[in-house]
Parts: structure tokens; C-alpha cells; sequence
């Protein structure tokens, strides 16, 4: 590496943000960006480890250390090359990504890890900045036709790898824009949507077709694709919500996390909501329940709505504030995190569990719950009650995150594809599910996961679908 003794030398530095005051009155991103020579002493950080367990952690095998290493030497163009050569998106993961990597960092052993997401995140918009990214379309084309049902993260990384390869790709949404996840459930504080645009603009220009408002298995029939297409990649999401039937389900106030943020997203983009519809947090009383990363994403959306006060309910005890002895490195570090929008403010609310929602004329006033203990019956966690520990709250509000529990069916069913045990798309070792020509990537197949495993399916789907063109 470039400074042997950088990481006994410098400290990480955690990537700048906007002041809370300043931030919570709009909705532009959160972080700053890092400076220049920051960045370059951050990846000084980067050891000689020998076997960087971080290829391990990364779900793509992102080369970490090389561009580590190459911004130290001030060698962004080169950074990008790495970066991209296992990376359709960068400027995604690098907002989004959770960072397994940074769990496996082995400087992590005994110190603070290296800085990888604020890095690759730095490489990415250096290289838009510089005109290096621009659009490449292929050479020549092989005449394939390829559909790509969802235009989440796993549809768009297929896509783009697809037509690389020089077939013709048309990715097909149900919604009214292009973007899935990335567009209406992920909040503009985390990422603004002229990145999202700015990418597919690239892809645009380089022959990927966009065809939104076409619901496969709705107003388009999914036997239209069979006929028309030489192979199609399901890429739509775990998109069925968990719900919470429990007494006063159904008064008004009580709804979906994506219902909120996707109608949210929507006002960002500037549509207009009926009053009649409209979920806001402004002058409430809130309760989100669910502690990851879609609850936080309510979190700081109620902040800027103007709640009157968020409680964040979560079923799980406080973790720790550093590894337990039964969750060693290298595996991803199971430890009490502060989001952006904890910062912002909010009640944290652990081992506690909602029993009943409370209304009058129709509409949520309350809640009541109890707090519960962990325990393990044959192998099984389970929640027992703590008894005494009944409450009630007052709400106005509550929103349900808890969760996604598998893929909608409608194209699913009409392609007579068959679903695994857990009610994910099933498929074999070369992503194919039971139909012949029909592929599966992403949360489909997967179930609820990250973002970086939905690209790298992605990949690893068109790597497959690519094989199967050439021998057919």
C-alpha cells in the first residue's frame, strides 16, 4: 500500500453532514462530501493485510484495496476503472449500502475500519464530475431481445450488463416512473433523485429501452413477453409488506411504511396528492414500528413533515455497543447504530411489542403494548411477555415497517413459475426458475436484502442469461 503505517498513523474520520437545524427544513441529501486530502488519508488507512477480508464481505468483490490504495496516489481515473469493473453503481451503494465491507475490514480486528463507502461514494461523483462517465454503447448487437420485469437496483444492474453485451433490453415498470425502490421508497435525504436520473440517462443513451406504466401480469399479459422476448429476468422485488393484524388494523392512521414514503417521494417529484389521501406526520403524534433501516427512513421523513413526536418501536433488544462474544469479525457487526435521522431526533423504543391499536370514530388515538423478553424454545427465538410491563400511548399515526415477506404473484402466476418454500421465485444454479428463458434476480428470488446483493444478482443473472442466448 501506498503508506504502510497509515492506518497506525490516521484516525477514521466519519463523512460529514449537514447541520441537524439546517437539514431536517428540506429534503437534500444528508452528507457532505469529504475533502480531497481527507479522502486520500483515509485511504492511507487501507493495511497490507495479506487476504482483504473485505472482497469477502462485499457481495460484488469489489476490488476495495486497489482503489484505496490509487486515491491515496491521487489516481482517480484509474479508481474508477476498478471501481467499475465490479460496480454498475457505485453512486448507489456508496449512499445506500449498509457497508458489509467495513464489517470485514480487518483493520476492524482492534480498530476502527476503513472508511470503503465514503471512499467508493468520493471515486463515483469525482468521475461524473470529471466527464469520465459517459455513454458507451456497445459495438455491435446480437439481435436477443431480453425483458427485465422491475426497474429496482437487480433489473437496472441486469440490464446494463445485458446490453454491455450487446442485446437488446427493454426493462419494463409498473409505476409511472422508472426506478423501483430506488425512486419512490428510498428518501431524497439519502438520495436525491437527479442521481438516479443522471444514471439512467447514461443508460438511456447507451440502447437500454425504459417502458414505465407497464404492469407485466396486469395491463401488459405476461405471456406478451414469452412471445415477444428471447428471455426475461423477474427483478420485482419483495414488495409484499408485513402487516400487523392485530385489534384496530384497519382505523385510519394506521398504513404502510411505503405507503408513506412512497406518497413522500412522489410530492418530491412534484405530483400532487388529493387531501383525502394524504399521510403526514405534520402536528402528530407518531409511532413507527420496526428499528431498520425503512423505520429510519420514516424517521427522518416525519422529522421534516413537522411531527409533534416519533417513537420507534423495535421487537428486538438494544444491541451493544460493540461485538458480543457469539458475533466475532469477520461477520457483519450486529451493534447499536445512529442514522442521520436518529440524530434528528425521536424516541428509540426496544423489546417491545404492539398488541392493540385504539380508535375513536374510525381514526387511531392510541395504542397499547407490553415489553417482552427474548427466548430460546427449540432452537427458535421467541418473545415472551414481561409481565407488569403494560402500556398505552398516545398516537396519531403509526407506521408499519417491519418488513417485506416475498414478491407480488400476478406475473409470477401467468409465467407458471414456481415459488420455494419461503414464497420467494425459485431458481436454479444458473438463475432460471422452472420456466425455460425465464430468470429470477433481486429480492425475488432472495427475499428482503441489500441493495449490493441486488446488483450482484443482477450480474451474476446476465452472466447466465448471456450464456443461455449463445446456446440457443
Amino acid at each position: 500500500m501506498g503508506k504502510p503505517t497509515g492506518f497506525i498513523e490516521i484516525a477514521r474520520k466519519k463523512q460529514p453532514t449537514r447541520p441537524v437545524d439546517d437539514r431536517v427544513r428540506d429534503w437534500q441529501e444528508v452528507y457532505l462530501p469529504y475533502g480531497v486530502e481527507t479522502l486520500r488519508q483515509q485511504g492511507a488507512r487501507c493495511m497490507d493485510c495479506g487476504i482483504p477480508f473485505c472482497h469477502q464481505g462485499c457481495p460484488l468483490g469489489n476490488l476495495i484495496p486497489d482503489w484505496n490504495d490509487l486515491v491515496y496516489r491521487d489516481r482517480w481515473q484509474t479508481a474508477i476503472e476498478r471501481l467499475l469493473a465490479t460496480n454498475n453503481f457505485p453512486e448507489f451503494t456508496g449512499r445506500l449500502c449498509p457497508a458489509p465491507c467495513e464489517g470485514s475490514c480487518v483493520l476492524g480486528i482492534n480498530a476502527d475500519p476503513v472508511t470503503i463507502k465514503g471512499i467508493e461514494n468520493a471515486i463515483i461523483e469525482r468521475a461524473f464530475d470529471e466527464g469520465w462517465i459517459v455513454p458507451r454503447p456497445p459495438s455491435h448487437r446480437t439481435g436477443k431481445r431480453i425483458a427485465v420485469v422491475g426497474s429496482g437496483p437487480a433489473g437496472l444492474a441486469a440490464a446494463d450488463q445485458l446490453n454491455k453485451a450487446g442485446h437488446l433490453v427493454t426493462v419494463f415498470e409498473r409505476a409511472d416512473r422508472i426506478g423501483g425502490l430506488l425512486r419512490y421508497g428510498i428518501p431524497e435525504f439519502k438520495m436525491e433523485k437527479r442521481v438516479l436520473d443522471r444514471r439512467l440517462a447514461v443508460m438511456d443513451a447507451e440502447g437500454v429501452k425504459f417502458r414505465p406504466n407497464a404492469d407485466i401480469g396486469g395491463n401488459i399479459p405476461a405471456g406478451d413477453l414469452q412471445r415477444e422476448f428471447d428471455a426475461i429476468v423477474l427483478a420485482g422485488g419483495s414488495t409484499i409488506p408485513r402487516d400487523l393484524p392485530i385489534p384496530g388494523r384497519q382505523l385510519t392512521g394506521v398504513y404502510f411504511a411505503m405507503e408513506y414514503l412512497t406518497q413522500q417521494n412522489r410530492r418530491n417529484q412534484g405530483d400532487g396528492v388529493p387531501e383525502v389521501e394524504t399521510i403526514t406526520a405534520h402536528g402528530k403524534r407518531v409511532v413507527i414500528i420496526g428499528g431498520g433501516d425503512t423505520g429510519a427512513d420514516c424517521l427522518g421523513t416525519a422529522h421534516r413533515q413537522g411531527a409533534a413526536s416519533v417513537h420507534q418501536f423495535e421487537l428486538l433488544p438494544k444491541p451493544p455497543d460493540g461485538r458480543a462474544d457469539d458475533n466475532p469479525w469477520p461477520t457483519w457487526p450486529q451493534i447499536f447504530r445512529v442514522s442521520p435521522a436518529h440524530e434528528e431526533g425521536g424516541e428509540r423504543v426496544y423489546s417491545v411489542l404492539t398488541t392493540e391499536f385504539e380508535g375513536a370514530d374510525g381514526r387511531l388515538i392510541g395504542l397499547k403494548g407490553h415489553s417482552v423478553m427474548p427466548v430460546q424454545e427449540n432452537g427458535r427465538m421467541t418473545f415472551k411477555p414481561v409481565p407488569g410491563s403494560e402500556f398505552t400511548l398516545e398516537c396519531d399515526l403509526v407506521l408499519l415497517a417491519m418488513g417485506f415477506v416475498g414478491p407480488e404473484r400476478s406475473a409470477v402466476d401467468q409465467l407458471g413459475v414456481k415459488l420455494t418454500d419461503r414464497g420467494t421465485v425459485g431458481r436454479d444454479e444458473n438463475w432460471m426458475t422452472n420456466v425455460t428463458g425465464v430468470f429470477a434476480a433481486g429480492d425475488m428470488q432472495r427475499g428482503q436484502s441489500l441493495i449490493v446483493w441486488a446488483i450482484a444478482d443482477g450480474r451474476q443473472a446476465a452472466a447466465s442469461i448471456d450464456g443461455y442466448l449463445a446456446d440457443t
